[in-house]
């Protein structure tokens, strides 16, 4: 892809956001973002546009191992400088080194600290029963487990998980660039690695005390492993006990993401090339597959599992009840059924000061997602056109199907929910800027047009339907 192209996308990308902000700051003056939000959102869209188009510009031109080793230290610097700096900063607005309404976060914090003084005292037995007592599942456990283990070697110190999580967050970008480029091209993997390194909510979830990062570092690892199974000669019995580990490990996080990503490798198998799967060699293996979701459906995830689908129809519109309940209007539009058709867009970004502190923080962090949707919708286009739909049957299939779920279910709008098909939705988005065409230019242009109006209408629908404006 010419230089002068990313330059393009990335420029107009930042004054769509410029726009946006603007309009919405003159139409609503009264709830126009403070000064600190803007500066949040400002540098974070300066950060990832800037930095995705010089790094690219300039990485593009080296050897494989240099870009790999370039891509994983910046990547480790640039999340561990923010976890610290974002802790004094969390320290100073909140008072306890968290992120605001950190609800979930602390219960995580404090259930470790509870059973890794269990752990130290010897009552090993007494953890699994308050875990069962006191969480809605094993994919609620993972997390705290872990915690747990990492409080009971080293203390309760939370600073040291948040490193962690940088360096976990690091190797996935390194990840995201093996698997492209095993199954699309050079260029397409290091822009795709680049926004990866970049990539605003990656950078985010490090300095919070959220499972996410975990989460997504065990699915696109799983995700790596089984697609070098596939297309590689490394059939090496560690490469096929890492690639089960991660699975299964990720149903501990959320039950969804390992359930997808066992579907994904049923797909990944079925269309395989004669070359890569005979069809005796196919038989077997999805034989194997099948008999193992058989027997994971006995066991407690797999009574997990049903329940979920149960949650997932039955309570899909539990926001609208949850914002009837607060005597809001527009609440209807809440509904899976109006928000699905957006499903790789949402959620749109919030520029009025009604959001909470998180999602205020997050301003240009939601556009970035907003922006790049249109390029991962674009992709199924620049795929058929380039006769590579096949490449895409593992990390496409993943990507859909889970955004599918999250399209009707109650999470349509809940921006962690979205983040595992993440990693997907960049390697989409950067297939289609690398292979965008002159001819497609003015689908472009009305997408960034009618993303605009969206963002703005988006902003007065959350005003309006607190009766702040009429």
């Amino acid at each position: 892809m010419p230089n002068h192209l990313l330059r393009h996308f990335n420029l107009l990308g930042i004054l769509i956001y410029g726009i946006a902000l603007v309009t919405v700051s003159i139409l609503f003056s009264e709830y126009a973002l403070q000064g600190s939000w803007v500066a949040w959102g400002a540098t974070t869209i300066a950060l990832f546009f800037g930095m995705t188009y010089g790094c690219y510009r300039y990485w593009s031109r080296i050897g494989r191992k240099d870009f790999i080793k370039r891509l994983f230290w910046t990547a480790l610097c640039l999340r561990a400088l923010y976890v610290v700096g974002v802790y004094y900063y969390y320290m100073k607005e909140t008072g306890i080194g968290m992120e605001y309404a950190a609800a979930d976060s602390l219960g995580y914090h404090t259930s470790a600290q509870y059973l890794s003084q269990l752990a130290r005292e010897g009552y090993l037995k007494a953890i699994f029963q308050q875990l069962n007592a006191h969480t809605s599942g094993f994919s609620d456990q993972g997390y705290v487990l872990y915690l747990t283990g990492l409080y009971t070697l080293f203390g309760s110190n939370t600073i040291g998980p948040r490193l962690l999580k940088a360096l976990m967050s690091a190797y996935m970008c390194v990840s995201v660039y093996q698997i492209t480029s095993r199954s699309l091209d050079e260029r397409t993997a290091r822009l795709a690695a680049i926004m990866a390194l970049f990539m605003p909510q990656f950078i985010h979830y490090n300095g919070t005390y959220l499972k996410e990062t975990e989460m997504l570092f065990l699915a696109t690892l799983a995700l790596e492993r089984f697609d070098r199974l596939i297309r590689s000669s490394d059939h090496r019995t560690l490469n096929i006990i890492l690639c089960v580990l991660f699975t299964l490990l990720s149903f501990g996080f959320r039950t969804a993401v390992g359930m997808i990503l066992i579907g994904s490798y049923i797909v990944m198998v079925l269309f395989s090339e004669k070359e890569q799967f005979a069809p005796k060699k196919k038989v077997i293996t999805l034989a194997t597959v099948a008999l193992s979701i058989v027997a994971l459906m006995m066991t407690p995830i797999g009574k997990e599992i049903l329940f979920m689908f149960k949650v997932n129809f039955t309570e899909s519109d539990y926001m609208v009840v949850k914002y009837n309940h607060y005597g809001m209007k527009y609440a209807d539009y809440a509904s899976y059924k109006t928000m699905a058709p957006g499903v790789f867009v949402l959620p749109l970004t919030n520029m009025v000061e009604v959001a909470n502190g998180n999602q205020k923080m997050m301003n240009g962090t939601y556009f970035v997602k907003n922006y790049l949707a249109f390029f991962a919708m674009w992709c199924f286009v620049a795929a058929i056109r380039e006769k590579k739909a096949r490449s895409f049957r593992l990390i496409g299939s993943y990507t859909l199907v889970y955004l599918l779920m999250i399209a009707f279910s109650f999470a349509v709008n809940s921006e962690r929910y979205h983040l595992p098909a993440l990693p997907g939705i960049i390697i989409m988005a950067a297939f289609a800027m690398t292979h965008f065409r002159k001819k497609d230019f003015p689908f472009y242009y009305v997408y960034c047009a009618l993303l605009l109006v969206a963002i703005v209408a988006w902003n007065y629908l959350k005003l309006a339907g607190r009766g702040l404006i009429f």
